[in-house]
């Protein structure tokens, strides 16, 4: 599929086919830059860019933003070393981003957010702060869609991923970028990796640290996925409902104060 998304068919196939997909998922195309010719493949057309201002980002003091066009599919604190990545389905912190890294967010909090086919395909920073590293994962590539979540055990810790460690004025943030079906390439901003192409997993850590805006591009998926935030305890309150539609740069969580409980 990915093959097939990537491939340059001749104009008037290629036009029909992303007429086809725009018609069918309800593509708003008036936020995007470009029309439907300036995009070479199906891919291309998944991971295009929005114009300016038509995604505003809070800068509200002391919150988080949506990294993604998204749905909020679960969300909730980190007990045990675990997180429900769909209701009844408890699933691993230290399966999701390695042992190494699981215990520092240890009764903190996590958010699960689903991108669907008709939407944006870039993914920003929730927070200002600095990149400390940037560790590949390699996996399967189940769906992800809702469904799959309650069925596959430990889904998203078994799919392709790519996960940004970053420090901000909520401790360290954990932004979780799964690869699902059809959507095994994950590319970034900060180095020439691309998921699921052959290229080895790690951990690349940032020497110097990258400072990032609120809201600044840190991914792209060539297909839509999942995103999922896990924070450290006591810095986060989400301000999201079940099913939520949100947008990047949207308010959805509100730090906490050193002083609350």
């Amino acid at each position: 599929m990915g093959l097939g998304a990537r491939l340059r068919l001749p104009s008037f196939a290629h036009r029909f086919l992303l007429r086809w997909f725009i018609k069918k998922y309800k593509v708003d195309l008036s936020e995007s830059e470009g029309s439907v010719d300036d995009f070479s493949s199906l891919s291309e057309f998944f991971i295009r860019r929005l114009k300016p201002g038509v995604r505003p980002i809070d800068d509200a003091e002391a919150i988080l933003v949506s990294p993604a066009d998204a749905k909020a599919h679960t969300f909730g604190r980190i007990e045990n070393g675990m997180f429900m990545q769909a209701e009844g389905r408890p699933a691993s912190v230290a399966t999701l981003v390695g042992e190494e890294h699981a215990d520092r967010f240890e009764g903190g909090d996590y958010a699960v957010l689903y991108l669907a086919p008709p939407d944006y395909h870039r993914v920003h920073s929730p927070a200002a702060g600095t990149l400390q590293a940037l560790d590949y994962r390699p996996g399967t590539l189940w769906p992800v869609f809702p469904a799959a979540s309650r069925k596959v055990d430990e889904l998203f810790g078994r799919n392709e991923r790519l996960v940004f460690h970053m420090d901000t004025d909520a401790g360290r943030v954990a932004t979780v970028m799964v690869g699902a079906f059809g959507v095994g390439r994950i590319g970034n901003e900060f180095d020439a990796r691309i998921t699921n192409a052959g290229q080895p997993s790690g951990s690349q850590p940032m020497d110097p640290p990258v400072a990032i805006e609120r809201g600044g591009e840190i991914g792209r998926f060539e297909l839509g996925s999942t995103v999922i935030l896990l924070c450290e305890p006591n810095r986060v309150k989400w301000e999201l409902e079940p099913g939520q539609i949100t947008r990047v740069g949207r308010r959805i969580a509100q730090l906490i104060a050193s002083d609350e409980p």
